[in-house]
């Protein structure tokens, strides 16, 4: 079996950029390779056309190309050919590609085309009460209607998917997945009194009502850090940096007990997060997180959003706690309540760890996902 994924992102160094879309795929490419399956990326809008293998999958790099008019539809038309040549010469069994920009809307493959829901814009801007560009809901919807198998990552999006665009068709449920021997607990020492966010510095992730949290927070324990990690991204509302905005909201006091670190390395993020005692993410939009994945399988008690899809990870009370992100002063008192609770912070830790085994492991989903591809392709590894 031979299974090809089309994605903007990746982690790896020679690609531009990778985030959440870039990392499940990995998580995922890696764990099928490991069981037999075939695996080719095919990574799009790069700088550079190149092939190299890692992990021993195959990896496309493939240059964005410029047109001087309808390059929305001529880029794509390239990359259908790209993939068709590969489809041929490599036997693809199928392309997989996630709903975000519709990157798919109009091409024809020489294989069955699946796509993998991990937030399209309408999504998000639904889940933000944003608008979108017409156009941009136009392609993620002919994209979509036009796939030949759809996939979600969880329930709650699935949902939403199907009626900001009144899909008709079947929708098959499987979550994202984390390496627990990657991401797993080292037993390095605690700071204490100290609080983790990782991911986009951007309103929907709930940053600046984490400064508003934070402000409680340390007029309760003025001993308190933040640690904030991640990519600053300019505001869609006030057109200026998220992380002024932040800045601005922060008390006096939570000025000189916060420290922004623009970019980790993908394989450095997990020495900060076993570093810090608690780990936050106060979303408002999200598909079904890696990040989340990530903290949780290396024994982090977590304080969460409780929209959505926040209740297919977490198991509220067990693995940590999950609060309405604008209720400032109880989403301070469930963070003070775990920095001053180093057992509860512990037993939390390992059933969270205990769940991501259990549930969300690569192992366990690298199964489900073979299963799925075997009753799409009719093809055995």
């Amino acid at each position: 079996m031979h299974i090809g994924f089309l994605t903007p992102e990746y982690p790896h160094s020679r690609v531009l950029a990778s985030a959440g879309i870039g990392t499940s795929i990995s998580s995922m490419a890696v764990a099928l390779a490991a069981r037999g399956v075939t695996i080719s990326i095919f990574v799009y809008g790069q700088k550079e056309d190149h092939v190299l293998f890692a992990d021993g999958i195959k990896i496309h790099l493939i240059r964005q190309r410029r047109f001087r008019f309808a390059g929305w539809v001529l880029y794509r038309k390239f990359l259908q050919k790209y993939l068709n040549k590969s489809i041929v010469l490599d036997k693809i069994d199928a392309i997989e590609a996630p709903d975000w920009t519709g990157i798919t809307a109009f091409m024809k493959l020489r294989c069955p085309l699946i796509i993998r829901m991990n937030g399209s814009d309408a999504y998000f801007c639904h889940l933000e009460s944003r608008r979108q560009k017409l156009k941009n809901y136009w392609f993620e919807k002919t994209a979509l209607r036009g796939a030949d198998h759809l996939l979600s990552v969880s329930q709650f999006t699935a949902d939403k998917t199907r009626q900001i665009f009144d899909l008709k068709s079947e929708i098959t449920v499987i979550p994202n997945s984390v390496n627990v021997k990657q991401f797993l607990p080292t037993g390095d020492e605690v700071k204490e009194k100290t609080i983790l966010y990782f991911g986009s510095f951007i309103r929907k992730k709930g940053v600046i009502e984490l400064a508003y949290i934070f402000n409680n927070i340390i007029k309760e324990e003025p001993d308190v850090s933040l640690t904030l990690v991640g990519k600053d991204v300019i505001d869609f509302l006030e057109k200026r940096s998220t992380l002024e905005i932040f800045w601005e909201v922060l008390s006096e006091a939570a000025h000189k007990r916060f420290e922004h670190i623009p970019e980790v390395p993908y394989d450095k993020i997990s020495s900060i997060i076993t570093s810090h005692a608690v780990v936050v993410f106060p979303s408002f939009a999200e598909a079904f997180p890696m990040t989340w994945l990530e903290a949780m399988a290396m024994e982090k008690a977590l304080v969460t959003s409780n929209i959505g899809w926040a209740g297919e990870i977490m198991a509220d009370g067990k693995t940590g706690f999950m609060v309405d992100p604008k209720d400032h002063p109880k989403f301070a008192d469930k963070i003070l309540k775990l920095l001053n609770g180093p057992k509860l912070r512990l037993d939390m830790g390992k059933s969270s760890r205990q769940r991501i085994c259990e549930h969300f492991s690569a192992e366990v989903i690298a199964k489900k996902n073979i299963e799925y591809y075997k009753n799409v392709t009719g093809r055995e590894i």
